[in-house]
């Protein structure tokens, strides 16, 4: 190998380490992006109540994440039971628009009937769950649905129900049925 050849071998090196080094750089701002904002990593992810199946009781822990400089909150990846039957509020839907995280201006007079059941009973557990789409980047999609459901979680914190008797339910994709917007929501409710 001559001299000319050699440096070309070395600028190729050199030109692919940088690509390497500028990979690696861009990855690590965008994680300390999504971490800053609270999506990154495993407290990001999964489910609620749909059926019988998915109410498979128990919570497994999964990780905290913070909100809003609120306490920290534990999700799970299973969601607690439904808790119904007489004395129980219902379960409550807040359905969003595509891409957004703001409850209705109403939420507050919404969450009143559970917000009151979890203050005045001391074993009283709230499930919250956020939804989404099958549209677009599922790691967005599921940021999103975290986004809505800690929404959900402040106005229950305003309202006074104790931050210990909330269980966040990691966002899992649901396709709504024919409904797209099904899919979109936050469900709150009684859990045993």
């Amino acid at each position: 190998m001559d001299d000319e050849q050699q440096n070309e071998h070395h600028a190729l090196l050199a030109w692919i380490l940088g690509i390497a080094v500028t990979i690696a750089v861009a990855v690590a701002v965008l994680a300390g992006i999504m971490a800053a904002v609270g999506g990154s990593g495993p407290a990001a992810r999964s489910a609620l109540p749909a059926s019988g199946a998915a109410q498979a009781g128990g919570a497994a822990q999964a990780g905290a994440t913070t909100s809003g400089g609120a306490a920290a909150a534990t999700e799970v990846d299973v969601a607690p039971t439904l808790a119904t039957g007489p004395g129980y509020p219902a379960l409550l839907s807040f359905h969003f628009d595509t891409g957004k995280s703001e409850l209705p201006a109403d939420a507050a007079a919404q969450l009143a009937a559970i917000a009151d059941w979890a203050k005045g009973n001391a074993s009283a557990k709230v499930g919250v769950s956020g939804f989404h789409d099958k549209h677009g980047d599922a790691a967005a999609n599921a940021l999103l649905a975290r986004n809505r459901a800690v929404a959900t979680r402040e106005a229950l914190l305003a309202a006074g129900v104790p931050a210990e008797r909330i269980v966040m339910v990691k966002p899992q994709e649901t396709t709504g049925g024919s409904d797209d917007r099904e899919a979109r929501r936050v469900d709150v409710y009684p859990a045993q």
